[in-house]
């Protein structure tokens, strides 16, 4: 595009060129009657109804509660529930209340609680009434009990370990899977298990923040790309494995599903990778970003295949719809290596971590790294006062058990539907031929200008590309020509000449002129490639 330097924004986050993207877009809308099509974010636009509908269901009985032990309706004041009977108190209030949207789920909610996990019914219904008022601190702080069970349950069964074999894993219940990154690194360096300057791995492409963390002042990470190419449809390569054998490399982080291109580990790869930790690197730290996995069928997680060295995040903002809400969990198995780090620190090291711990327990050397994670969130002076607000924890309960009761998977599926369907409607727009997968979330796509210039028209044209067209050239062009945002694969370390849309957050209709939109930008540079050869 005439009249933009490109080179100012090769630095940049893709989310960050968004916004420049967006009002270029807008601005295309004005003058033209095309509507503007912003599939340049992962918000989904559909959300869970159910688990909602008790929930606000739920917060009117807590309110009745409250007022039982103190009530001064003219000051508009009332007291904190209480647990004594409350379950049987419930059951009553459900049944005037039996016509009200999320009666139902909440009546079924109980009883499945209370039998499946052997939960106390007056301990359950307690902690979730007293919890939705957000009347107390978090206590425990890392996670409520009972919450903390049903989250288990539920993250067991996303990340493909229903039968439990991986073991017992703690939780930490956070502000969603951004903020699981940000303690988790902070933590890591203030324990000593990574230091500034060191060498890690990352999966690539990759969620951009995980790249842009690593290489800040305050960790300064070598880092060393693990590819997942085009080519072998989004896998890791032998020789991209043979990398992480290296010693020097003390963590290797994953998103799977992969952020942009949506694909998740196969299992043949996944063999790959779990013999090479057991065999060869037992020590290596892996950090897995698991918030795309409900979308792939069958999915397996490096949380359940190596538990003991994987330190999972799962988000619930993109399954059901949440993004405002800000769940999410750190999950840490009770027997982990890095705890075995910890205590073979040097003297020196295990020192300075005992007097950085020492206000909150008089033995820090027994503090697990999960319960670590939690202090140093709060800088640790303030742990007494951390932990994920309580409203919050009730409604991740919520969707849990929704998901657990629901035993024919009728959300996943519709889930599923909504993203296939879009994708199919890209295709039909472009037009492409691209074969099934079954490990291809559908959440976000990734199209590779590049590989599909090679594909139907040669290697003189992917040349002639590279020397003449700047990549940000594509998602200038989509949105000044067609009022559409996308964003630009190489911020994700996707190859350069390629762009993500995203499944989740337009309408099904508008996928097709997407695509149309697409196969458009590349159709011009065809013809301008066509018309130099004739020169």
């Amino acid at each position: 595009m005439a009249g933009i330097d490109y080179r100012e924004y090769e630095k940049m986050s893709p989310f960050e060129i968004k916004d420049g993207l967006i009002k270029l877009a807008k601005r295309s809308a004005q003058k033209s009657a095309q509507a503007l099509l912003n599939a340049g974010r992962g918000n989904p636009n559909w959300i869970a109804t159910v688990p909602r509908e008790g929930f606000f269901l739920f917060g009117q009985f807590a309110l009745v509660e409250c007022r039982r032990t103190m009530d001064n309706p003219i000051a508009g004041l009332a007291g904190m529930p209480q647990m004594n009977a409350i379950a049987s108190r419930f059951e009553a209030w459900l049944e005037k209340h039996a016509d009200a949207p999320g009666a139902e789920f909440l009546k079924k909610m109980t009883g499945y609680a209370v039998k499946t996990f052997g939960f106390n019914a007056d301990a359950f219904v307690h902690e979730l009434t007293d919890s939705i008022i957000g009347d107390n601190y978090p206590v425990p702080d890392r996670m409520l009990v009972h919450a903390e069970q049903i989250a288990h349950r539920y993250l067991m069964w996303a990340m493909g370990d229903e039968g439990t074999s991986a073991g017992k894993f703690d939780l930490y219940a956070v502000e969603g899977g951004t903020a699981a990154m940000c303690y988790i690194f902070k933590s890591l360096i203030a324990n000593r298990i990574l230091k500034k300057g060191d060498t890690i791995a990352i999966g690539t492409p990759i969620f951009t923040p995980y790249i842009e963390i690593a290489e800040l002042e305050d960790y300064a990470f070598k880092a060393v790309y693990i590819k997942a190419a085009q080519e072998h449809r989004f896998q890791y390569s032998d020789e991209e494995l043979k990398k992480l054998e290296d010693p020097k490399i003390k963590a290797f982080f994953v998103v799977n599903p992969g952020n942009p291109t949506s694909m998740a580990i196969d299992s043949p790869t996944m063999k790959k990778l779990v013999d090479l930790v057991k065999k060869k690197r037992p020590d290596l730290i892996l950090l897995t970003d698991d918030v795309y996995g409900t979308f792939v069928p069958n999915f397996r997680s490096l949380l359940t295949e190596l538990p003991h060295n994987t330190i999972g995040v799962y988000s619930y903002s993109k399954y059901f719809g949440c993004t405002g809400w800000r769940l999410g969990v750190i999950a840490m198995h009770e027997k982990n290596i890095i705890d075995d780090m910890i205590a073979k620190l040097p003297a020196k090291e295990l020192e300075a971590l005992d007097k950085r711990y020492i206000s909150i327990t008089l033995e820090p050397r027994k503090l697990k790294m999960i319960d670590r994670l939690v202090a140093d969130s709060r800088d640790v002076a303030l742990n007494h006062t951390a932990g994920l607000s309580l409203p919050q924890q009730v409604m991740m309960t919520m969707f849990s058990i929704s998901e657990l009761m629901d035993t024919e998977k009728v959300y996943q599926k519709a889930c599923m539907e909504i993203c296939s369907n879009r994708l199919a409607s890209l295709l039909e727009g472009l037009p492409l031929d691209v074969q099934p997968n079954p490990n291809f979330a559908a959440y976000y796509g990734t199209i590779d200008f590049e590989f599909w210039l090679r594909h139907y028209v040669g290697e003189d044209m992917v040349q002639w590309l590279k020397a003449n067209v700047h990549p940000l050239d594509l998602v200038y062009r989509l949105a000044e020509d067609h009022s559409i945002v996308l964003l630009n694969g190489g911020g994700f370390e996707a190859p350069n000449w390629s762009v993500r849309v995203s499944f989740a957050n337009l309408n099904d209709d508008v996928y097709d002129d997407i695509g149309r939109a697409v196969r458009a930008v590349a159709r011009g540079y065809i013809d301008t490639f066509n018309a130099s050869q004739k020169n």
